[in-house]
């Protein structure tokens, strides 16, 4: 697929950026600042790559992981107490793993169906 085919990778990156600037209106701990930001830009940089260069390196199952690490985030890191954040952290995921799962399922059925050759 050619460049800037997949506008709903858009969200993830929207959500990215949100989870990494988060820390600064929401209510938060020095570990659940990290994960935010770490997650966040990490989520972002994976929407670029699947905006810009979607043939290049397919993305969306990796997008889907990013969204279950922000959902498990608030117990593994141990924030979930701090509800703000914690509420933060699972919303992203639930966006992010939802596009990275939709696009995967889209990705998947063109490759079975012959019509992409590559993503």
């Amino acid at each position: 697929m050619n460049r800037w085919t997949h506008p709903q990778d858009a969200l993830p990156l929207i959500a990215g950026i949100y989870a990494a600037l988060s820390p600064i209106w929401t209510t938060t701990t020095t570990r659940a600042t990290t994960t935010m930001i770490v997650l966040g830009a990490i989520a972002a940089l994976a929407a670029i790559a699947e905006l810009v260069r979607p043939d290049l390196i397919p993305l969306e199952g990796f997008t889907a992981l990013i969204g279950v690490a922000f959902i498990v985030a608030p117990w593994v890191m141990g924030f979930s107490s701090t509800r703000p954040m914690a509420w933060t952290a699972w919303i992203v995921g639930a966006v992010t793993f939802l596009v990275g799962a939709a696009d995967l399922q889209v990705t998947r059925m063109h490759h079975r169906d012959g019509t992409a050759t590559s993503h």
